[in-house]
């Protein structure tokens, strides 16, 4: 459909396609086929343009962004899909849900649920020589989290251009209620350990998520001001899987726990 050797970023048209399609997957809750073929092999700038669209129309629609995600902050994964760097995507007010509050299957297509640490800022990080004490200056406390991840495209069979494209395959998310300050953590060597009905489904520690949690919104707090969205005092910034994703089961409780931060969990219906 296009030439790999040129960038379908100012096609304008092509984008607003890509961007309807995911929209009608979401909210028809039937994924479509990938859309990676659409567009020139690695053209990250195309992807984040089809995420922009999205992101325009969620805020038309009267969604709040009150936050980011960080995906592919693993090694072994950015490898996996040919990548060097993390990915981003939007976190909008009503992707947020309690802890405990049961999560209706209606609201997902094929989710999944990883743990991670979750930032809240106290001030803006804006200007694109930010540095990792600016970071730790800027946020205001730390708490478990469990992000529901979901993928409008049929069966996960995405690359680096779909998970990008589908804000970075973002579902729901849960917050624990135990904000922690950052003084006395050590979030590089904090385990993780997430169970389900007293199962361990998934371990990890904090040294996962690009050496350290704080270095992967270090990394988002630049990128997001050269994208011409800096992060803003109370946003939450979800900083990446410090273990496995783990496919959700029908009734499931998933319970995750983060040495120094206490646990979270996220509860679906039958």
């Amino acid at each position: 459909m296009t030439n790999p050797d040129t960038s379908a970023a100012g096609d304008k048209g092509l984008i607003a396609t890509i961007a309807e399609r995911l929209r009608q997957a979401s909210e028809s809750r039937q994924p479509c086929d990938p859309i990676a073929p659409l567009l020139p092999a690695g053209d990250l700038e195309a992807a984040y343009q089809v995420q922009e669209v999205g992101t325009l129309r969620a805020l038309a629609d009267g969604r709040a962004l009150v936050g980011r995600k960080i995906g592919l902050t693993s090694t072994a994964v950015q490898k996996q899909l040919g990548v060097d760097q993390p990915d981003y995507g939007m976190l909008f007010d009503d992707m947020a849900i309690p802890d405990g509050w049961e999560i209706a299957a209606d609201r997902l297509i094929q989710p999944k649920v990883e743990a991670e640490v979750a930032f809240v800022l106290g001030r803006d990080l804006s200007g694109e020589r930010l540095t990792l004490a600016d970071v730790i200056a800027a946020v205001d406390y730390a708490v478990p989290a469990i992000e529901v991840v979901d993928s409008r495209i049929a069966g996960w069979k995405i690359g680096i251009l779909d998970t990008i494209a589908d804000n970075a395959s973002s579902g729901l998310y849960v917050l624990g209620n135990t904000p922690r300050r950052l003084e006395g953590l050590d979030l590089r060597l904090a385990g993780m350990a997430m169970e389900c009905h007293g199962d361990l489904v998934s371990t990890g520690v904090g040294a996962a998520c690009l050496g350290h949690p704080l270095n992967a919104v270090w990394w988002l707090a630049r990128t997001m001001a050269r994208a011409g969205r800096p992060l803003k005092a109370g946003d939450t910034v979800l900083s990446g899987a410090l273990g496995p994703m783990v496919p959700v089961k029908a009734g499931g409780c998933y319970e995750a726990y983060v040495a120094g931060l206490g646990s979270v969990r996220a509860r679906f219906a039958p």
